[in-house]
């Protein structure tokens, strides 16, 4: 049996404020390096070694496998990050309050930014200081891959390519990967691997801090997916995300 697991960030600051993040780069609070410390305790009692981790450029996400390995005592693997593992893009939302921005759009709009399949909030402008051209961590990656705004969709063919041709064909070698990265950028994974429906994925709600087991056979095939820990705190936690835009 193959595993990759899939792992959402701990609890950021902007998360604890509840605001709208994207590819703004921000910390793990307290809360979110508990919860990347008992991430990494889930996954050492499955007995699971790895060979690989990858992760986003985004610190939130770094730290986070960063404390996990340390958890593993595999600190030592070969880590490798992508900013095509990078949270979706809210262009101008990044930096709102959640609940503020559905009192202002309605939580129709909101709701469809947030967890809608092909509906990406307005971009940025150009010479806006939130545009990752200005920031050296992109300095080699194309402007025309350089999002100022993402939809699901969007964010799925940024992703694909690279799970598609880096990820996914290493489990034909190896038996477990890790993937550290961010509530959008995983459920774009989760809407390929599991063939979810457009309509569907507007209901997944990734918590942060948990990891999720994909389990291939010896063909690569699906064979089962789901969250290690309790289930009731896994059903409580996701129910949380999806309230974030409530008023």
């Amino acid at each position: 049996m193959k595993k990759i697991i899939l792992l959402r960030h701990g609890q950021s600051t902007w998360n604890k404020e509840n605001r709208f993040t994207g590819w703004t780069d921000v910390a793990l609070t307290e809360q979110g390096r508990q919860e990347a410390r008992q991430a990494g305790r889930l996954i050492k009692e499955q007995g699971l070694v790895f060979s690989k981790a990858f992760t986003s450029y985004l610190s939130r996400a770094v730290q986070t496998l960063h404390l996990v390995l340390e958890e593993l005592d595999q600190e030592w693997i070969e880590v490798q990050k992508t900013w095509r593992l990078n949270e979706k893009h809210y262009g101008i939302l990044q930096g709102l309050n959640k609940a503020e921005t559905t009192a202002k759009y309605g939580a129709n709009q909101v709701k469809k930014w947030r967890r809608g399949y092909d509906c990406a909030p307005p971009a940025l402008d150009p010479d806006d200081n939130r545009n990752p051209y200005f920031d050296v961590r992109y300095q080699n990656v194309p402007l025309a891959y350089l999002p100022r705004t993402e939809s699901l969709k969007d964010t799925v063919e940024r992703i694909l390519p690279y799970w598609q041709e880096r990820i996914f064909p290493l489990l034909e070698r190896e038996q477990n990967l890790l993937v550290v990265a961010h509530g959008n950028s995983l459920r774009a994974i989760l809407k390929h691997v599991k063939n979810i429906s457009d309509e569907e994925i507007t209901e997944l709600n990734l918590p942060t801090g948990i990891p999720y087991v994909l389990e291939f056979d010896n063909t690569l095939y699906l064979t089962r997916d789901y969250f290690l820990g309790d289930p009731k705190e896994v059903q409580k936690r996701a129910e949380a995300v999806a309230r974030q835009a409530d008023k």
